[in-house]
């Protein structure tokens, strides 16, 4: 189980914190060469130090996913390191305090939209090229249950975002399944990470209410969703591609 991902490189955006670095110390744990990528380098070169005194292999890519040409180079710099891109986890994400969707301002919209939705586009378009050029490859998006179901949580903007990724995952899965290409998404309900913290201190929700969300009445912890991530870009999920996997404690089976 240790190296099941033995051999292969990975680009991980949002790497720098969450579940992103949890992701990015999992995959080199079970033998991937990752590239953390992230705008935040203190924290994103923080998870590197992590994996390489674990005694894995990494390096750190500065990158705004909200960028073409960071992007680009992305994707430039983990094949110049490792030689080509075998598995793609497109993490980097954001999340805005919680209102009413009438209350929601256009610089709001255009801020969750530029990084959650555009930012998974801009990810797996350089991703698939070089997919493309080198015969196959696996991507995983991050979307949230927040994209499979309603929630009253004053998040109608960042849904619609995650249900976009959602959308596009099924779509380009088909698109490129001919090609070796493999895409999927992981939605994760209520996760223990920085983003929640800030939630709960800007008053969207207790952590008891936060909890409370799901049906077993705990919080999820990155590691778990680290291991889906892991799952998805295995040779364990050959046959999967185009779906939507909830991690969410079964908040979207109600």
């Amino acid at each position: 189980m240790s190296e099941v991902l033995e051999g292969r490189s990975a680009l991980i955006t949002g790497a720098a914190q969450g579940i992103g670095a949890a992701t990015a110390r999992l995959f080199a744990a079970r033998g991937a060469k990752v590239v953390v990528a992230d705008v935040n380098e203190e924290g994103g070169k923080e998870t590197v130090a992590a994996i390489e005194r674990d005694g894995g292999e990494a390096i750190f890519v500065r990158a705004d996913i909200t960028s073409a040409a960071d992007v680009e180079a992305a994707v430039a710099a983990t094949v110049g390191a490792y030689g080509r891109l075998d598995c793609a986890v497109n993490n980097a994400g954001i999340e805005e305090q919680g209102s009413a969707l009438h209350e929601v301002t256009e610089e709001a919209w255009d801020k969750l939209v530029a990084v959650n939705l555009k930012g998974v586009f801009l990810s797996m378009k350089y991703e698939i090229r070089q997919m493309l050029a080198q015969g196959g490859g696996t991507i995983v998006n991050m979307a949230s249950v927040a994209g499979l179901v309603g929630l009253p949580l004053g998040i109608s903007d960042y849904s619609a975002t995650k249900g976009g990724v959602i959308s596009m995952t099924r779509t380009a899965a088909i698109e490129y399944v001919k090609q070796g290409i493999r895409i999927n998404a992981v939605c994760p309900g209520v996760v223990r990470t920085a983003l929640l913290d800030q939630a709960i201190q800007g008053g969207m929700f207790t952590e008891e209410q936060a909890a409370g969300l799901h049906p077993t009445g705990v919080l999820i912890d990155p590691a778990d969703v680290a291991e889906t991530f892991a799952f998805l870009c295995s040779d364990a999920s050959r046959h999967i591609t185009g779906q939507s996997i909830a991690v969410d404690c079964g908040m979207s089976a109600g």
